[in-house]
């Protein structure tokens, strides 16, 4: 192709991808796949060094050109600058997938242990433990409101109204209940 056909193939680039985005004109995609693709086609075998992706990147840069030719803005800048710069993110969208690890199942980092740890499990019984002993120590009415309001997931005007309470006497009691469970539980003895 000679210089005279180059400069009217890029001059005539805006028209060709208005074209494109008005009409979807496969005749005009055309000129610029031939014009185009095979610049394109060089310049990512020139950033990937290996000619399927190359050939690859090249199809997908202009499967956007032909998709998004409505985006292009001549005032913004020239349509070979606009499409090698779909195809340089493309080639950097490409790198980016390209170094993330794969992710393996059966790495041990992400495969649960079967058992927790003997410490773990020798600490869990002692919070148990704990638990059970701070809740025992708890006055009847206090224990009764905690185990209908956590065990039975009632509400604070439910427990109000069954035992025919004011709510304030209901929330005061449980709070004075965690007090103690707070207090008790802080206290490691």
């Amino acid at each position: 192709m000679n210089e005279t056909s180059k400069n009217d193939i890029e001059s005539e680039c805006p028209a060709l991808l208005k074209a494109v985005a008005a009409e979807r004109s496969v005749e005009a995609f055309e000129v610029l796949f031939r014009y185009y693709g095979p610049r394109v086609r060089i310049y990512m075998l020139r950033q990937v060094r290996d000619a399927q992706a190359a050939e690859e990147l090249m199809q997908e840069t202009m499967m956007t050109v032909w998709n998004k030719a409505t985006l292009f803005d001549p005032a913004r800048g020239n349509a070979s600058a606009w499409i090698f710069r779909i195809a340089r993110n493309l080639r950097i969208d490409a790198h980016r997938k390209d170094k993330r690890p794969e992710f393996d199942v059966n790495d041990p980092a992400f495969v649960k242990d079967d058992a927790p740890a003997a410490d773990e499990q020798m600490q869990e019984v002692q919070d148990a433990q704990r638990l059970h002993k701070a809740l025992a120590q708890l006055p009847k009415e206090q224990l009764d409101l905690l185990k209908r309001s956590f065990f039975d997931e009632a509400s604070h005007s439910t427990i109000a109204a069954q035992l025919g309470l004011p709510i304030g006497t209901v929330k005061s009691r449980i709070r004075l209940a965690f007090a103690k469970l707070r207090a008790a539980l802080e206290d490691r003895t």
